[in-house]
């Protein structure tokens, strides 16, 4: 029995290792290398190098754009309640990016990622709400998630400097959220 934990112990140090390696590497953009550690702890079932190798594979970085692969790996990690990757999986299923559309998925992805904090999936539903695709129309909840993303320390202003960019470009719905967050 403890030769048994032990091995676990050793391949949950060596999958977060090798995450921790595959993400500097990452964020040193040496993205080749990266994929090489990130797949190894992916393949661990780490949830966030599955998330990163997912990344990887929706922007092309280090690999060729592979959609399809996004997708398989934004959903392990999914599963394991990653909400980074909840949020990406949403998206897969908003845009029909390595699956086929599907609405429901979406926003039930992205409720769950936001029930965790995470903003970009607070935003995405505020405007699944807004425009009434997937769930019921809604003002106030559309007013109320977005006002949530926008207060985020980390994502928040990125968000709003998206919007305005878009609102100045024309964009109506941007138009809408900055009217309604008012």
């Amino acid at each position: 029995m403890f030769a048994m934990l032990c091995s676990i112990t050793m391949s949950a140090q060596t999958a977060d290792k090798l995450y921790a390696e595959g993400k500097a590497l990452y964020d040193a953009k040496d993205y080749g290398k990266a994929i090489v550690k990130l797949k190894a702890a992916a393949e661990k079932g780490h949830k966030k190098a599955q998330y990163r190798l997912g990344f990887c594979y929706d922007k092309g970085r280090g690999v060729s754009e592979n959609d399809t692969q996004a997708f398989q790996w934004y959903s392990k990690s999914a599963a394991q309640g990653y909400a980074k990757a909840q949020y990406q999986l949403g998206k897969c299923y908003k845009n029909g990016e390595g699956t086929q559309k599907d609405r429901a998925k979406a926003v039930a992805l992205f409720t769950k990622a936001a029930n965790q904090g995470n903003a970009n999936a607070q935003y995405e539903l505020g405007k699944c709400y807004l425009k009434g695709k997937g769930v019921p129309q809604s003002d106030s909840k559309a007013k109320s998630l977005i006002k949530k993303a926008l207060a985020d320390d980390k994502d928040g202003k990125e968000i709003m400097d998206d919007i305005r960019k878009d609102a100045a470009k024309g964009d109506e719905d941007a138009k809408r959220i900055l009217t309604l967050i008012k």
